[in-house]
Order: structure tokens, then sequence, then C-alpha cells
């Protein structure tokens, strides 16, 4: 690859989308336009613009100082911190129906999508080696998911039977356009959020680094918030297949040295305890640094706890569900991952028991929005007079799903002194740093 890639994020799915152009734009025919522009979409399944329909319609900018903004767009789906904001991006426009609903599509250069990345993922105020270390495996993550879709790579994503249910949400789930702008896939909130001269600056000295594996190949370079101190393996959240560079790390110098967290013994004397490690840290002037002002609502990560009475966990569970488990009698561990996070998680009702996973299946089921992690035991309260426990605490263990790089842990890293390269290795074991374009 010698030149820099054009990418196509999806941003908003809705019956109607309003923008404004500001600036001036080329729409169907050469024409130009600018200001006010709504869309719907009529009974055939079209997009009406103007009172005509379109199988699609694009808007691309006229000249270099151009941008449009997006209304009612959703951060944060589904997640505890989901709200509505209105954004500005750069690029082309594209609208196109999928799904009975129209689908906003912003088409620009790979580095310029970056730019937007790093300061939507954390703060743009970032230490700079954390930010370049971000600027990488952020890269590497989404030539890595556009080589895997040319593959038309199939792999079953649900298995279910009358007593289990397993399943993983990837971003194959796009088919019309490369990722989505939230946290599904990486957060990118078009030049909404504020930048700095060093994020430009990172994005500049970093321009076409990847991470590559020892047969040449992008490396799948996952990221979440924090591991709990130690990383999960690939295989534990998704498909069924093991990267040599995501193995299970301890996120600190010793790097070694943890116990067997797929014993649960070992993990729960791991989770109910707060063992040394990077991402183990309360220092509110790196923490701004990693989360935005909506993720500095979350308070607790490294370790948490969360509690339910016997009505509300079994409620909760049915609607998440959308299975009726009668009373809920216990939450019982099947198979934990490296890092101690639950991949397959038993729940035993009164009516009916089935085992789900992997873990975002688990946080959903057992979350209004999503547990933080499911890296969590189980203590119960006295029983009733039916033998049902009154109360169900869960004691967990970081936010996200753990695999590669930790953004707090790396955080840290940055601010203590360690290179970006230092912060790659640590992350992402043998991977070889080189340049694309």
């Amino acid at each position: 690859m010698s030149k820099e890639p054009e990418i196509k994020v999806g941003i908003l799915s809705a019956s109607e989308i309003k923008i404004d152009l500001l600036g001036e734009y080329i729409a169907e025919g050469g024409n130009r336009t600018h200001g006010g522009q709504t869309f719907s979409i009529s009974k055939d399944r079209k997009v009406v613009w103007n009172n005509h329909e379109y199988g699609q319609i694009e808007f691309r900018p006229a000249g270099e100082d151009v941008s449009f903004e997006v209304y009612d767009v959703t951060i944060g789906v589904n997640f505890h911190w989901e709200r509505r904001e209105t954004q500005r991006f750069k690029g082309a426009v594209r609208i196109i129906v999928e799904d009975d609903k129209l689908t906003l599509i912003n088409i620009l250069p790979v580095e310029d999508y970056l730019m937007s990345v790093i300061s939507s993922e954390m703060s743009a105020t970032a230490s700079a080696e954390f930010l370049k270390a971000h600027a990488v495996i952020s890269r590497s993550w989404l030539l890595a998911q556009i080589d895997k879709s040319k593959k038309c790579d199939s792999a079953v994503s649900c298995h279910r039977t009358d007593d289990e249910l397993i399943k993983w949400y990837d971003r194959d789930d796009h088919v019309n356009f490369d990722v989505c702008a939230d946290d599904h896939c990486q957060r990118y909130q078009g030049i909404t959020r504020q930048t700095t001269e060093t994020v430009a600056e990172v994005i500049r000295a970093t321009k076409g680094a990847v991470l590559l594996d020892e047969d040449g190949k992008l490396c799948d370079t996952r990221f979440s918030k924090c591991c709990g101190g130690v990383f999960e393996e690939f295989e534990n959240c998704w498909e069924p297949h093991h990267y040599h560079y995501l193995e299970a790390t301890r996120d600190d110098l010793n790097e070694t040295e943890f116990p067997d967290l797929t014993v649960e013994e070992n993990a729960r004397e791991w989770i109910m305890s707060r063992p040394q490690a990077f991402c183990n840290t309360s220092d509110s002037a790196i923490l701004r640094q990693v989360l935005n002002n909506y993720d500095q609502e979350t308070t607790d990560f490294y370790r948490w706890t969360v509690e339910y009475s016997q009505a509300e966990l079994s409620a909760l569970i049915r609607e998440r569900s959308g299975m009726d488990f009668g009373d809920i009698m216990a939450l019982e561990p099947v198979e934990r991952g490296t890092s101690g996070r639950l991949v397959r998680l038993r729940i035993v009702g009164t009516l009916r028991t089935m085992t789900i996973g992997k873990e975002l299946e688990i946080r959903r089921t057992l979350s209004k929005s999503h547990l933080y992690s499911s890296a969590f035991v189980v203590e119960y309260g006295p029983a009733d007079s039916d033998g049902l426990p009154s109360s169900f605490r869960l004691y967990g263990a970081g936010w996200g799903h753990g695999v590669g790089l930790c953004q707090i842990g790396a955080a840290v890293m940055g601010a203590n002194g360690y290179s970006y390269k230092q912060i790659l290795s640590h992350y992402f074991k043998g991977a070889k740093l080189t340049t694309l374009y």
C-alpha cells in the first residue's frame, strides 16, 4: 500500500436526517449547494431530497475549508453514558437507505479520520507518547478490519441450543461502510471534539505507521478502557482465533507475575483485591488525559461493585434476555478467560437454566446498559423463606473487554516516561512497527 486510503464511516441512522452544509458542496448532477438539507425515505425505499427520489445521494466538498453539521447523533449507544449531540465533520457525505432507514456516511482520508479518533477516544491533551501509540493501533485496527472484510470472513457469531447462547459482537455487522462512529468500532466524532497541535503532530509523526504480525499481516489491535490488571485474549471475546501478539500479560513491569485467572479460586482472590498494575490509578491528572467529559462520570473502573435485589435481577434478566427465568437462584461461572473475565455464565432460575456468553452478551444481560466488564464474582444475600437469595452483589474488575491496549494503563506509562514504542511492545507482544504509506 503506497497511497493513503479513503474510508467510509457510518455516522447516523434515522427515518429523517437533517444536516447543514457549512460551505459549498457538489451534489448530484454537479450542482453546487450549501445550507440546511433535509432527507427522508419514500415508500419504495428511496432517498427523498428536494422533492426528488434517489437510490443514494452524495455531496462532495467544493473547497478545502468546508464542513457539514449533523443533528441528533447518538453516542455511547446502549451504554450508561448514551446521549445525543450535534457533530461537525470534514469530507464527503453520502445518504443511503439501509434496513428501512436512512444512513449517513462520512467519506474521508484515513489520517483525517484518525485526527478525530484520537481526540474522541481520549482527551486531546494526553501525553504525546500515549497519543502516538494510540494513533498506531487505531490505524492498524481500522486497516485490518477493512482487509478482513475483503476476504469475506464468515465466522459464525452466534451459537444457540436449548440451554446455551454463545454470541459475540464485532464490526462485521457493517455492510455498506467500513466502520461506525461509536464504541462498537472506534469513537469518531468528527471535528466536534477539541483537538490540539499535539494531536496534529502525532498524526503527522506516525503517518501510515501500523503493527504487523510475524507473517506480515496487519495486527487486529484491539483496545479497551481498563484491563483490570491482566490482558484478556482475543478468542475469549470474539471468534475462536488466537493471535500471538494478544497474549495474557500483567499490566505491570512484572509482566509474567500473575496467577492463572481461568481458575475460579484465583480469579475470585484477584478480583476481590487491588493488585499493582499500570491501570490501577486514581491520578486525576492522568485520568483526565484518557477520559472525555462523559467518561469521567465513571469513577470506579479498576474495581467496582453492583448490587441487585432478587426482584430487580429477575426482572432485569427477563427484560434484557427476552427469556423468563422465573426467580433467579444463582449466577454460576462456567468458563473464565485469562483476565478473569467470564466467557460463559450459567443463569439458574426457578423456570429455566441457561448458559450465556461471550463477555459482551454477559455484560448486556446483567445491566440496563452494560456492566463495566464480565470479570466479576458474586456474593449472595441471606435466603428468603423460599430459599432464594435476597440480593446479588457483583464485585468486578476493569472496564471493557480487556483485549490489547489498556487505555488507562497506557496513559500511565506515557505519563511515566515510556516511549510509544515501549507502550506498543508491552500490549502487543512481538508485533513489528512498520510504515505502509
